[in-house]
């Protein structure tokens, strides 16, 4: 028997394999719904893939100590009060939630699912870009991608940079495939471009976190330096990865 709209959405319709789904999948009715005694499932921290000091010299302990355990979490925590009284939104992926916190999340809640939504999707993909021992340039497909797009990978770089540096106080850079091709662009805020509300948009491949936080205990106000330097922890083997799933 054909599943009805809400029985598909209810058992998995939701879930995003591979690229971007649309938005208007996604039943603002399903994703917001609230039932007696449902209980709400938290969006939790995830656990840091490295020590704190795995990436000196390029980024520091303390920073990542206090960029990690107090920003992090407290935009995990922050999303998941401003959600309390949604439980549905507990239960979806981080995910689709900002693929649709312009058209399916309640105003009232918006900007801080928004906010903080978007800070926690976007450090956890920037823990998982960096390695110790990272850097050098990417392999196989994504290289060849890279060098088809932007004519080089040093060309590559410069363009990223340029995205980097342009970004007007506190935002991020990002890599994204997007109907099949890279682009490089920046958002504001703790924005990304898997939100339906972005103007820059695609499947985050790399993202650079150019908020002062980031950088600013090392660096001061030398974005410059930062950028530079954080080439060299860059998880290239994880990009490969994203850029493979995405194709």
């Amino acid at each position: 028997m054909k599943k009805t709209r809400r029985e598909f959405l209810k058992t998995g319709g939701m879930i995003v394999v591979g690229s971007l789904i649309t938005p208007s999948i996604v039943s603002a009715e399903i994703i917001m719904q609230t039932q007696t005694g449902d209980t709400l499932t938290k969006h939790e921290l995830p656990k840091l893939p490295y020590a704190y000091d795995a990436l000196d010299p390029y980024i520091d302990t303390l920073t990542m100590e206090i960029h990690y355990g107090k920003h992090h979490k407290a935009y995990v925590d922050n999303l998941n009060n401003a959600i309390a009284d949604f439980p549905a939104m507990g239960k979806e992926s981080i995910d689709v939630l900002l693929m649709n916190v312009g058209s399916a999340v309640p105003d009232k809640i918006r900007n801080a699912v928004r906010n903080n939504g978007g800070g926690h999707y976007n450090h956890t993909l920037f823990w998982n870009s960096m390695k110790p021992g990272g850097g050098g340039a990417p392999s196989g497909v994504l290289a060849d991608a890279i060098k088809n797009t932007f004519g080089s990978f040093d060309e590559f770089k410069t363009k990223f940079a340029a995205a980097a540096m342009s970004r007007f106080g506190s935002g991020w850079a990002w890599l994204v495939i997007n109907n099949d091709k890279l682009e490089i662009g920046s958002t504001p805020n703790q924005d990304n471009p898997l939100m339906d509300i972005a103007d820059f948009k695609g499947r985050p491949l790399l993202g650079l976190d150019v908020w002062e936080h980031a950088y600013y205990l090392k660096y001061q106000n030398k974005r410059a330096d930062y950028i530079n330097a954080w080439w060299n922890v860059v998880n290239w083997e994880e990009v490969n990865k994203r850029f493979a799933a995405n194709k």
